[in-house]
C-alpha cells in the first residue's frame, strides 16, 4: 500500500448509476447505505462518491488511494452480485460516455505514470432498468447481501500507516 494524500481517505468506494431507472440506481444506493455503516475497529476510513457514469475526470479522484472498490449494477453476472480484482486496459474506449473502470484506470496511467491503486469491481446482479421505477424486489436483496460482503471486506482491511490519514490515530 502506498501512503495516500495529507487528509485524503485512503480508500475509495465509487458507485454509479442513475437513481431513476430502477436498479442502476444500485451503485448509488449501495453507497448512501454503506456510508451509513459504522466504520469498523481498525478499518481505514473512506470516501464515498457517486456518479451517474464514470468519466476521464474520475481517474483524478484515485490519485493517493491505496484502494478502490467501483460499484455498479450488472445485467452480466450471476445472482447476487460478483467481485473482480480489475486490470488497466488500453482496449477499453476513453469515451465522454459509458467508460469502463478499466478505462479510468487506464487515464490515471497516462496521467501519472504509473499504475493506478488495486482496484476491485462489485457488480451486483441487477434486471429491471425502467425509467421512473425503483428497485426491483430481487436487486433489493442482492443490494443487502453486496453490503454484508462490503462489511467483512471493509473489516479486513488494516489501518496501516500507509493507510493513516494524517491526525488520526
Amino acid at each position: 500500500m502506498t501512503a495516500g494524500a495529507p487528509g485524503l481517505a485512503p480508500i475509495l468506494v465509487l458507485g454509479w448509476g442513475n437513481p431513476s431507472r430502477g436498479d442502476d440506481a444500485l451503485g448509488p444506493e449501495f453507497i448512501a447505505r454503506a456510508s451509513a455503516l459504522p466504520r469498523p475497529p481498525g478499518a481505514p476510513a473512506v470516501e464515498w462518491l457517486t456518479d451517474f457514469q464514470l468519466q476521464v475526470e474520475h481517474a483524478l479522484d484515485l490519485v493517493g488511494r491505496s484502494h478502490v472498490l467501483f460499484v455498479d449494477a450488472s445485467v452480466a453476472c450471476e445472482a447476487p452480485f460478483r467481485v473482480e480484482p480489475l486490470r488497466s486496459a488500453s482496449n477499453h474506449a476513453l469515451t465522454s460516455h459509458a467508460m469502463a473502470p478499466q478505462a479510468v484506470m487506464q487515464v490515471f496511467e497516462r496521467i501519472q505514470g504509473h499504475a493506478p491503486p488495486p482496484c476491485t469491481l462489485l457488480a451486483i446482479r441487477a434486471r429491471e432498468f425502467a425509467l421512473g421505477s425503483g428497485l426491483d424486489p430481487d436487486a433489493q436483496a442482492h443490494l443487502e447481501q453486496a453490503l454484508a460482503w462490503f462489511g467483512q471486506w471493509w473489516s479486513g482491511l488494516r489501518d496501516t500507516p500507509a493507510t493513516r490519514m494524517p491526525g488520526h490515530a
